[in-house]
């Protein structure tokens, strides 16, 4: 199906976009898209979902790119939209891949729905905020805006809508490069290549398209409580890092597969927070399936 978008009506009269990769009668997988992105982000999984017999199912989040958003959302709105979607394509049971900051929301869709969610793969997965006394294990940059977030939450917000114009902007191919400097070299590799590129910041960049809410949206949902408690996700689960992933680092992800009564920790030694899903798509997709 190759990204063909999907525009879906829910109960409540909002609209959610969804775009399908892979093989359309494959194994149903949905991926769930890090922050800021979109769900083009799922690009990734076109060539290995279908050589995998697996379609993949990419939903936007409320508030992103063509997704309605949706005031005052919480983490725990998203397994009711989630089932609406499922029910919508006539699905039964299903797994689940997310990269990112995508993290959040497979946890609490196993959580609420373990009768539907067979098994989750996380990757460079985003680790509970709240709470965490230590914030040395997370890039500067969002270090800096969880400070600023908890210190002034209003300037945090205008913040926001002042850097859309800038997020939104389509840049020059020649200044790529200079774009690809601020990443470590591990990532920047990978990056190179002008179809991961393309699935990583162009699907970022369309995430701030319908406006700053939604992103700001679900920047805070991962600084607030996530409502439930990562002890009582039981569904399998196989959680990927890299140990050069500078996002999250290694320790923040050993503890959340020690907290999880039921997963399978890959550490991949010299893998970066972006050339881990990259690199190893396939052999994600191909472990989560078996």
């Amino acid at each position: 199906m190759g990204g063909e978008t999907q525009l879906l009506r829910l109960k409540n009269g909002a609209q959610v976009a969804l775009s399908e990769y892979g093989d359309p009668r494959g194994m149903p997988v949905f991926f769930f898209h890090g922050w800021p992105s979109s769900r083009t982000m799922a690009e990734l999984t076109d060539d290995p979902a279908k050589n995998l017999g697996l379609r993949i199912i990419s939903p936007d989040r409320p508030g992103i790119r063509d997704s309605h958003f949706q005031p005052n959302r919480t983490l725990l709105d998203w397994p009711p939209l989630l089932e609406e979607i499922v029910t919508h394509l006539q699905i039964d049971r299903f797994r689940i891949l997310a990269v990112s900051g995508g993290a959040p929301y497979a946890y609490v869709s196993a959580w609420a729905m373990p009768e539907r969610v067979e098994a989750l793969a996380i990757v460079s997965g985003a680790v509970p905020i709240d709470g965490l006394e230590d914030r040395r294990g997370l890039l500067p940059i969002h270090r800096r805006m969880l400070a600023l977030h908890d210190a002034r939450p209003g300037l945090a917000r205008f913040l926001f809508h002042v850097a859309r114009p800038i997020a939104s902007m389509r840049f020059p191919r020649r200044i790529r490069p200079l774009l690809l400097k601020i990443l470590q070299p591990v990532d920047a590799n990978v990056l190179r290549d002008s179809r991961a590129f393309e699935a990583c910041f162009e699907s970022a960049r369309q995430a701030w398209r319908s406006s700053a809410r939604g992103v700001m949206a679900d920047a805070e949902i991962y600084a607030n409580p996530w409502g439930f408690a990562l002890e009582e996700v039981s569904v399998p689960v196989r959680l990927w890092h890299g140990t050069k992933d500078r996002t999250f680092a290694v320790r923040l992800a050993e503890k959340v597969a020690a907290t999880l009564p039921n997963c399978e920790f890959r550490l991949i030694e010299g893998a970066g927070h972006y050339s881990l899903p990259i690199r190893h798509i396939t052999e994600i997709l191909a472990d989560l399936t078996r």
